[in-house]
């Protein structure tokens, strides 16, 4: 014991008996703050030190860029030998694999990834003018990428296709115009790499050999293909560690399928589960609110969450009359003195808008986790596009953004002409030479001849200028070549022009792109390395602690893997979280009994919750009930204040509480809520009829159910 490493004697035993397990494969349970991050570094930390595991055959996955590169340098400081070790996100090891597999999965190494926005712009050429209607194209997209998170390709008999929810037609349409740009989506990431280690049994081996050692984090954010990505490179003899939390799965919308880590132990033959149950975040007191909540779950494979901290105050739940009060009681809470970080939850985006604009009345300096990626907007997105354009030709969705930006006198029905050439190879021209099939930019020559004057002068200005930037490309830093094309272009000048008249900061961004690509080198392998890292970007990279700000307003989903001082979880009401769109099914109300609890668990010291008697929804002012989770919350371990029907004299009727109705027989109250200071409760009787009552006035009486 005195030659072990320090970084295992640290580890309480489970732990420990995670880090140093070998063989047969290893799910481990780790509930929220049990230091599941330390225990997967650590453990490839000792595989590498104490098991002369060589650090190249150690492949090590999770799901936000910023998970990867703390896993990457805690690795490193605890052996610094273990620089090979790869670890990467799932859709970057997608990437990785595919670049070095193109020819196999009919790519160009070259291949941009497209985000949300190229491809509805592509799907929106391939329906042409039959739509217009962005909510259709947002639709197909998205059934088109849950196909894709399901590992089912264009191929698949058109009946499996239809039975998934998507339109084989359009999947196709859409997977054929994407392999003329030679560009991926998100979703290729995955399954191109599944297909072809199904279909190439060398490049399933030659990977199998080279990865001894696979881990992956977050496991319960999984999705169908990249569990069978996970089979494919699974192999009796290889070391297989998955890491999660079945409690914590609540991606549901992004495609996550719980199911992957409640069937793990039955899929891997001889699995062996170890449990990380002891919390190192919050106290006792909100740990017990968390474990009751999510005890109401059937899915799941059980843990109990509990800590040495003792004690702690008691989670506090607060009636208000409306979201107004919220907000003041939000702001009051902010400007309390307390001296720790505090985040104010909630289920949906349009509920922050009350909060910045109380905080901002009140001058309370906040942070917005959420709003629009620096890399989604208008103008670095047309930087972003004629750098693609410049690595690779063939990217329709680049060519149609920046031809005519800044307008150059090249129309729409050019552009068009433009495009139909290119995808003849043309022969519309009358010239099928080889070397103009699949660059959009030697159809812009050929097309030039056909169309006017002032159309072909803006052709010319086009392809001087992609010209001069290609020349560049080789010989500058990239953060040159980015000044360069802000100047060759005129994309400066045109939002200098636009931020002086609508007082906008755009070129400020602008100048940001050309600094963040000052940290990478020079030529076509730097800009794809930086063009890649910017597709694969998380939008919960950039969620942190809130720096200088006294308050941080997010959404429940994005406080994945975060933590605060204090935790204020605002709506709860049925309808709102719940959410609607969930009540109508059980599973669905679990994902959401789960993102309760993952915001419940991000709380270290104070938790408080919030519900309102009344809200404003689409202008419209609803009575609204409590949150069937603040009933599953037993009284003892929450203090309650704000409205309450108690003050009124009222006799109150509590959850779990008989009664007897005269038309309706005997009962249980099952939920209680309060309106302009009065009772109501809902109670399900035996007969199974359910009904809502105003006790003062219903009759009902108690009754001792025994």
């Amino acid at each position: 014991m005195s030659d072990e490493p320090d970084y295992l004697r640290t580890l309480n035993p489970p732990q420990r008996e995670a880090v140093v397990h070998t063989g047969a494969p290893l799910l481990i349970l780790a509930g929220a703050g049990s230091g599941k991050t330390r225990v997967i570094t650590t453990k490839i930390a000792w595989l590498v030190d104490q098991r002369a595991v060589d650090p190249r055959s150690i492949l090590a996955v999770t799901f936000t860029n910023k998970a990867a590169q703390e896993m990457k340098e805690r690795v490193l400081a605890l052996v610094p030998h273990a620089d090979h070790v790869m670890v990467r996100t799932f859709h970057s090891f997608g990437a990785w694999f595919l670049r070095r597999n193109a020819a196999l999965a009919g790519l160009s190494p070259d291949f941009r990834i497209y985000d949300e926005d190229d491809s509805l712009s592509l799907l929106k050429t391939v329906l042409g003018s039959s739509t217009e209607d962005r909510g259709f194209l947002r639709r197909t997209l998205e059934e088109i990428s849950r196909m894709k998170d399901l590992g089912i390709g264009p191929g698949a008999p058109a009946e499996e296709i239809e039975r998934a929810g998507c339109a084989p037609d359009l999947y196709a349409a859409y997977e054929q115009a994407k392999q003329r740009t030679g560009n991926v989506d998100f979703g290729d990431l995955i399954l191109l790499p599944l297909e072809v280690l199904r279909r190439h049994s060398e490049v399933r081996q030659r990977t199998r050999q080279r990865f001894r050692v696979v881990l992956v984090d977050e496991y319960q954010d999984s999705n169908v293909a990249q569990f069978e990505l996970l089979r494919e490179l699974w192999e009796p003899g290889l070391y297989l560690c998955v890491v999660g939390d079945d409690d914590q799965s609540i991606y549901r919308f992004r495609g996550a399928e719980v199911g992957n880590i409640l069937s793990f132990p039955k899929v891997f033959p001889g699995t062996e589960v170890v449990k990380l149950e002891r919390n190192y975040r919050s106290t006792q007191a909100i740990l017990d609110v968390a474990s009751a909540v999510v005890a109401h779950n059937e899915g799941r494979l059980g843990k109990s969450l509990w800590t040495e901290t003792q004690g702690g105050e008691l989670p506090v739940v607060t009636c208000l009359d409306s979201q107004e009060e919220e907000a003041d009681l939000c702001a009051s809470i902010v400007r309390d003195g307390f001296p720790g970080s505090t985040a104010i939850l909630y289920r949906m985006n349009a509920q922050s808008l009350q909060f910045e604009k109380r905080f901002r009345e009140l001058g309370i300096r906040f942070r917005l986790v959420g709003t629009v990626r620096f890399y989604a907007r208008e103008e670095v997105k047309d930087v972003l596009a004629y750098l693609s354009l410049l690595v690779n030709p063939r990217d329709e969705v680049s060519f149609r953004r920046v031809v005519n930006r800044p307008s150059r006198g090249i129309g729409a029905a050019s552009v068009e002409k433009i495009v139909s050439e290119w995808r003849s190879g043309g022969s519309e021209s009358g010239d099928e030479s080889p070397g103009y099939v699949g660059d959009l930019l030697a159809a812009c020559r050929r097309s030039a001849r056909r169309l006017g004057a002032r159309t072909r002068a803006g052709i010319a200005g086009f392809l001087s200028c992609m010209e001069d930037l290609s020349q560049r490309l080789e010989e500058l830093p990239l953060a040159e070549l980015a000044r360069a094309l802000l100047s060759r272009t005129g994309l400066y000048e045109m939002y200098r022009v636009r931020d002086r008249s609508d007082d906008t900061d755009k070129t400020a961004n602008l100048e940001e792109v050309v600094s963040d690509m000052s940290r990478y080198g020079s030529g076509a392998a730097a800009l794809n390395e930086f063009l890649e890292s910017v597709a694969l970007a998380s939008p919960l990279d950039g969620a942190e602690a809130e720096g200088d700000a006294q308050v941080t307003l997010i959404t429940l989903h994005n406080t994945k893997g975060l933590e605060f001082d204090r935790v204020v979880i605002t709506g709860l009401e049925d309808g709102i979280f719940p959410h609607d769109s969930s009540l109508g099914s059980a599973e669905d109300v679990e994902e959401e009994r789960r993102l309760f609890y993952v915001g419940i668990t991000r709380a270290r010291e104070q938790l408080h919750l919030t519900w309102c008697l009344r809200r404003r929804l689409f202008g419209r002012t609803t009575d609204m009930s409590p949150s069937r989770f603040l009933d599953e919350v037993p009284e003892e371990l929450v203090r309650k204040t704000g409205i309450d029907a108690s003050a009124t004299g009222e006799e109150t009727f509590a959850v779990g509480t008989g009664v007897y109705h005269d038309e309706y027989g005997t009962g249980v109250v099952e939920r209680t809520w309060y309106t302009d200071g009065t009772q109501l409760v809902q109670v399900r009787f035996q007969s199974g009829r359910v009904g809502k009552f105003l006790p003062k006035y219903a009759h009902l009486e108690r009754v001792d159910l025994g």
